[in-house]
């Protein structure tokens, strides 16, 4: 029943382009000022793709860089490497096999990739929507292991030490022996919502803590080395006449600045947690189902409503939003130098100041909506949209 209902909702949100639930209809999207003279000049340094990208899956797909080369998946079975700097392609593997048994003319896709794989060092690790987990070797992409769990992956994998932590849409999150894929420990939440936006936030592994929201509005900190729950905070309200009223998901990633967490809810809050404790800081109000970025004094957050805003990192008060791109169903924020960066429904990335929020410049990677949150390495932002075309940006003043 829940599985429907996911899967029901997601197409709702497809169709409304991830709008707030709250509205009887879907707000047509703000139009962009044709007249708009940017005040920081964007430069394109590569562009190419990785098969179809996220597809019709509704799934997020973010690439990740590690020691100058960026890796990226597809739900049809791609796996790439490809050169950070130059966009040239290092290697590719991809899941194609012939028949049903491996002979035959019949092809199909052996592994639907989602999330986004991780990589640390010469370990990348990638989930699928079939519930598997596969294990590369980073520099050639041979197989090392494979594992099977009990629900679709949607969110990419945290390495850390000798585990490969993994989210799963049933509510359980696993330690994974880094070496062989075995089973170290399981945790599950128990219960999860009849009703849930289709998504997670990649679990955050730092300090022999592992952190992550779930679907039922909690922050929640875990044992890394045996899953088990150290303390847990409410994030979302959780309540409503409707179960659409009472969605209250975590689905963005959770920040850690210091030794504080920073995390937010659809229906509900944006929390500052000490992390040891799990103690409040503060709390304020903030309703989204997108990531946080953090830059000096502000964090940086998209509300349902897809007004770009800035919150004082010591207090949470309000310091600017804008309300350019409403309705256009922007990205979680990434930060590039002095600007805020997030993509849209239409393809176009848009950089915002970060002092007043004011737009300072724009490109189009392509025709297609832009969900996962843009990724900043060094002074290069690297965008994908759902159909696997991923753009590199670099910026310099006018």
């Amino acid at each position: 029943m829940k599985r429907f209902l996911l899967i029901t909702l997601t197409s709702l949100v497809a169709l409304a382009g991830c709008h707030s639930f709250k509205k009887e209809n879907v707000q047509p999207p703000t139009v962009l000022d044709k007249d708009f003279k940017p005040t920081v000049q964007v430069t394109k340094v590569w562009s190419t793709s990785v098969g179809k990208g996220a597809g019709a899956s509704g799934v997020r797909m973010r690439p990740t860089v590690e020691g100058g080369v960026l890796y990226a998946d597809s739900t049809d079975g791609d796996l790439v490497a490809i050169d950070a700097t130059s966009g040239k392609t290092l290697w590719t593997k991809n899941s194609t096999v012939h028949g049903w048994f491996g002979w035959g003319d019949k092809k199909r896709k052996d592994a639907m990739y989602a999330g986004g794989p991780a990589v640390d060092g010469d370990l990348l690790a990638v989930g699928t929507l079939d519930g598997h987990v596969y294990a590369v070797n980073s520099k050639d992409g041979t197989p090392r292991w494979e594992a099977e769990l009990n629900s679709e992956v949607l969110a990419s994998p945290a390495i850390v030490g000798d585990l490969v932590v993994v989210r799963t849409e049933d509510g359980r999150l696993y330690g994974l022996d880094r070496a062989t894929g075995n089973r170290s420990w399981v945790y599950d939440q128990g219960t999860v919502p009849l009703l849930s936006l289709r998504g997670n936030g990649s679990p955050l592994a730092a300090n022999g803590v592992v952190f992550y929201g779930s679907d039922d509005g909690k922050l929640i900190a875990l044992r890394q080395d045996n899953g088990a729950k150290l303390w847990e905070q409410r994030l979302g309200s959780g309540v409503g006449r409707t179960e659409i009223d009472r969605l209250d998901d975590v689905d963005g990633s959770v920040l850690l600045d210091g030794t504080t967490l920073y995390g937010a809810a659809y229906h509900g809050n944006l929390v500052a947690v000490d992390g040891p404790s799990g103690r409040p800081l503060w709390t304020h109000p903030l309703s989204t189902f997108d990531a946080l970025a953090a830059n000096g004094n502000a964090i940086f957050g998209v509300n349902d409503d897809s007004q770009v805003m800035a919150f004082d990192k010591s207090s949470g008060a309000n310091i600017w939003k804008n309300d350019a791109l409403k309705y256009r169903w922007v990205t979680g924020p990434a930060v590039q130098g002095d600007y805020a960066v997030v993509g849209d429904l239409e393809g176009y990335v848009h950089w915002l100041q970060v002092g007043d929020g004011a737009l300072a410049g724009r490109e189009r990677l392509s025709k297609k909506a832009i969900r996962a949150q843009p990724l900043v390495v060094g002074d290069i932002v690297y965008v994908e949209d759902v159909k696997g075309h991923i753009g590199a940006y670099r910026l310099s003043a006018h």
